[in-house]
């Protein structure tokens, strides 16, 4: 394999998904709160953005949440909706990103709810539906920002572009593979790692796997008096999992070549 098959753009000038693609992927990830006016992060039981953009939760009935909304006189409550999304290895600092949902909750009216439920099962097929109308009520959040905190920037997203993106085609094998990848080959990760500036690996520097996209891979840099983040890109971004053997074969094989003796 030659030096030309080597990734080209590497760190912060590298490909890399849209923010809004990066907002759906975090927004994905179980587990939210709920923050309004007396309600500091009450617990989701579950949620989802749909296919066609629409953000969904399921809460207790009987809970805070539930009861601000069915208590409005409005007949909805001004929200903020945060995702946390944290890193499937061991790392010093474990969030990699958040994802604030801002707009306002409201019902779901009776002759809406089957199809709304059917939409959020597609994407997210949890337990937690079982029980809406028995326990647990399903709300809809009428979005008006959305925002995504991520590598230590802050960036707004359009509520549009965010309903018209798409999560990650690899994030529901994302953290398999990079525990695998941690666990069951180190080879592959001091590959990945000579792509790191020299500079950047002083005696104390650990490199881990950050994360994985279409795009390529993120890996964290720990050292003593801090961290940094490389992205190393693929080729090409991949669209399915199907496409992730072949691109990491091919990257592998193009650090092979640019450092033959490792």
């Amino acid at each position: 394999m030659n030096r030309t098959t080597r990734p080209d753009r590497l760190g912060p000038d590298a490909v890399r998904p849209t923010a809004a693609e990066r907002a759906r992927t975090v927004a994905a990830r179980p587990g939210a709160a709920v923050c309004s006016a007396g309600i500091d992060g009450s617990r989701v039981l579950a949620h989802a953005t749909t296919t066609a953009g629409q953000v969904l939760l399921v809460v207790p009935s009987e809970g805070e949440v539930c009861a601000a909304v069915t208590g409005s006189a409005d007949g909805d409550l001004a929200a903020l909706v945060l995702v946390t999304d944290h890193a499937p290895v061991p790392l010093r600092d474990p969030v990699r990103a958040q994802v604030w949902l801002s707009g306002w909750l409201m019902p779901i009216p009776g002759a809406d709810q089957q199809a709304a439920t059917l939409a959020f099962a597609e994407v997210a097929p949890v337990a937690a539906l079982l029980d809406v109308g028995r326990g647990t009520t399903l709300l809809r959040l009428d979005l008006a920002e959305v925002v995504l905190g991520e590598g230590g920037a802050v960036s707004e997203v359009p509520p549009d572009a965010y309903q018209a993106a798409a999560p990650d085609p690899l994030a529901d094998i994302e953290a398999a593979a990079l525990q695998h990848l941690v666990r069951e080959h180190p080879d592959e990760l001091a590959l990945l790692t000579s792509w790191v500036p020299p500079s950047w690996l002083d005696d104390d520097a650990v490199v881990h796997p950050l994360g994985l996209d279409r795009c390529g891979f993120r890996l964290r840099i720990e050292q003593r008096s801090g961290c940094r983040d490389l992205r190393v890109p693929f080729g090409a971004p991949v669209t399915s999992p199907d496409a992730l053997g072949p691109a990491m074969h091919r990257l592998l094989c193009a650090a092979r070549g640019t450092y033959p003796g490792r």
